[in-house]
């Protein structure tokens, strides 16, 4: 065999080191080309910057200059690059298939479909929001219990549920060391989905019990879910949701421990859920930051190096999940399982595409689990140890989200505690004030929904599918990226049924095609978010023939759509023109820069653009219109 020397194996050996000065420099003469003077050296870099929740920003250019410290190894703490030496690169990650029919027979027929078809554990929702405690065993008659692991969401009270499932275990003969899973006890969830505290030292009690009762008799079962969840549906960032697990998972030890069992034996009942959304490396960075959290807590509490890393379950994110075009759903979840599997989550549940429509059906649900087998088994995404490790943009991103999630996690503590911290309503505040920041930006669109905020479909036919049980309220809030747009769509869909057309808005269109296209096409874009249909006929208009077009069109009001070259012609014109036919309202689709005055006296009302709040001037325009 022949061997090359190093010096024909070097990559662009032939050409200098180019400096971050020379890039900063051509950065400066872009910039200049947009109309950004005086902009040089960091200060033009920093302008190319994004930024994130939490503080963090995505800079536009990563050097070996930003790569992290020491990351450790695969398997060894802080378990940055994840649980296990070998990562998922043996079986990949487990597929764990959530169900919640309240009939369990239905939910039996689903559950062996799933376990048949690559599936390869069972997540199931027991109790009011789902199936009937008594309804366990017909709901897994069938299952091979010491092969196909269960576990249990009891909305954090797991008293009934847990012995209901040992005593199936009991009932089948399973031995117990065969056993596997969790008994889902979590009082803080509960707590934070309910907000009644009445039960928390009961609900803890009995947590601890199980603990002891499963470190005894069940070594393969865990006791305890940290259920991060109900933090992200509040709208939390991904900070402030991993500085509430971290809350979560410290109280719990300090009652495992109080109840007598070691550090290491403690955080072995402990199971930490997370929300994967389609922002696919701040993803991997949470999961990534996750572990590397806990070991930090483990090693504070005196645990010792060998008690392992945190055990994760990821869950799409039910907050990113639309009703509108829900088959856009299937790209969400993908994205998002993507993220999850990178970042190295042991086990993932991919919602279904129609979950926030109500129960899913068996397509739906054959498509969740293909989804984790096509990037197992033939994007052989598992077959990689920390596909991410060694890239300075997420070695840094999973730097800066630690330390925003441990300066959060910190304060919690100073307040009490998690318990005191969701009493006294500081989580709540902090979560409701970062939902209203992104609810921000998602009403300006600048942070776009396809389907609802972006590129609607008004024919689209709509999903239907069986409700689904109301799961726990009267605590932190559940939320969606699309419910503002969502509102808005359902006053359309109101007035649709009532009058048989939806509200109507007449583009007015100046000029040739070329002039007028893209605007048309933004208005048009624009106006669907909220059911209101646009109406582009004819193809262009003038000021002796918008009024006539107007009132052909049967809508009430207009948007004038060019050029700023033609608006400078033609717009004053066209506007009284409008106002003249009966328009009750003309936009301008633009911004009017310094031809605002005059535009408006001309009888131009309001002006659409990016970055517009596209929620208030809809929710104005079907007022106006009389949509109720």
């Amino acid at each position: 065999m022949t061997v090359l020397p190093d010096d024909e194996l070097s990559l662009a050996a032939e050409f200098p080191d180019a400096t971050r000065e020379q890039w900063q420099h051509l950065v400066e003469g872009v910039l200049r080309k947009t109309g950004k003077e005086g902009l040089t050296g960091p200060a033009a870099e920093e302008a190319l910057a994004t930024s994130l929740e939490d503080g963090l920003s995505i800079r536009p250019l990563y050097t070996a200059e930003d790569a992290a410290a020491v990351t450790g190894y695969p398997g060894f703490a802080p378990y940055l690059r994840g649980a296990r030496p070998e990562g998922t690169a043996v079986s990949g990650w487990e597929v764990r298939q959530r169900h919640a029919h309240p009939d369990p027979k239905k939910t039996n027929t689903a559950v062996l479909a799933d376990l048949e078809n690559g599936v390869s554990a069972l997540w199931l929702a027991v109790g009011p929001a789902g199936i009937p405690v008594s309804g366990l065993k017909t709901a897994l008659e069938g299952v091979y219990l010491d092969l196909a692991p269960v576990v249990l969401d009891t909305g954090g009270d797991s008293r009934e549920a847990a012995p209901a499932l040992l005593r199936l275990y009991e009932d089948q003969e399973i031995p117990r060391h065969a056993a596997l899973g969790n008994l889902g006890a979590d009082p803080l969830s509960h707590l934070a989905r309910t907000g009644e505290a009445a039960d928390l030292d009961a609900l803890t009690a009995s947590a601890a019990e199980l603990a002891a009762r499963c470190r005894d008799e069940y070594p393969g079962l865990r006791a305890l879910t940290v259920d991060a969840l109900p933090y992200h549906e509040a709208g939390g960032s991904p900070a402030q949701e991993l500085g509430c697990s971290l809350a979560t998972g410290v109280a719990y030890l300090r009652e495992l421990t109080a109840a007598g069992l070691p550090v290491e034996q403690a955080a072995g009942q402990l199971e930490f859920r997370y929300a994967a959304s389609a922002d696919q490396f701040l993803t991997i960075a949470k999961f990534r930051a996750a572990r590397r959290l806990w070991a930090r807590v483990l090693e504070v509490c005196g645990a010792p190096g060998s008690t392992g890393a945190q055990r994760q379950h990821a869950v799409t994110s039910p907050v990113m999940m639309t009703r509108r075009d829900p088959w856009v759903n299937m790209l969400r979840v993908t994205v998002a399982t993507l993220g999850a599997g990178v970042g190295g989550a042991d086990a993932v549940t991919v919602l279904p595409f129609d979950s926030a429509l109500g129960l899913p059906d068996a397509f739906a649900r054959r498509i969740a689990r293909n989804t984790s087998s096509v990037l197992i088994e033939e994007s052989h995404l598992a077959r990689v140890i920390d596909p991410a490790g060694g890239s300075w943009y997420v070695e840094q991103l999973t730097r800066e989200l630690s330390e925003a999630a441990w300066a959060w996690f910190q304060e919690i503590e100073r307040a009490g505690g998690q318990a005191e911290a969701l009493r006294s309503g500081l989580v709540g505040d902090r979560l409701a004030a970062s939902w209203r920041e992104r609810s921000a930006r998602l009403a300006e669109r600048r942070e776009p929904i396809t389907g609802v905020s972006e590129f609607p479909h008004l024919t689209e036919r709509s999903v239907e599918r069986e409700a689904a049980s109301e799961p726990p309220r009267g605590g932190l809030p559940r939320v969606r990226r699309d419910e503002a747009f969502e509102a808005l769509r359902a006053r359309s869909d109101a007035h649709l049924a009532a009058t048989g057309a939806r509200p109507r808005l007449f583009l007015a269109a100046l000029g040739p095609a070329a002039a007028h296209t893209a605007r048309a096409g933004f208005a048009a874009n624009f106006f669907q978010t909220a059911g209101i249909e646009p109406v582009h006929e004819p193809v262009s208009v003038d000021a002796e023939t918008a009024a006539k077009a107007f009132a052909a069109s049967g809508a009430t009001v207009a948007c004038l759509c060019s050029s700023d070259k033609l608006y400078a012609e033609q717009a004053e014109a066209v506007a009284a023109a409008l106002k003249g036919a009966g328009a009750e309202r003309v936009f301008l689709a633009g911004r009017p820069g310094e031809a605002r005055e005059a535009y408006e006296r001309a009888g131009v009302d309001e002006f659409v653009f990016a970055g517009s709040d596209a929620v208030a001037v809809l929710t104005s325009l079907l007022d106006q219109m009389g949509v109720a």
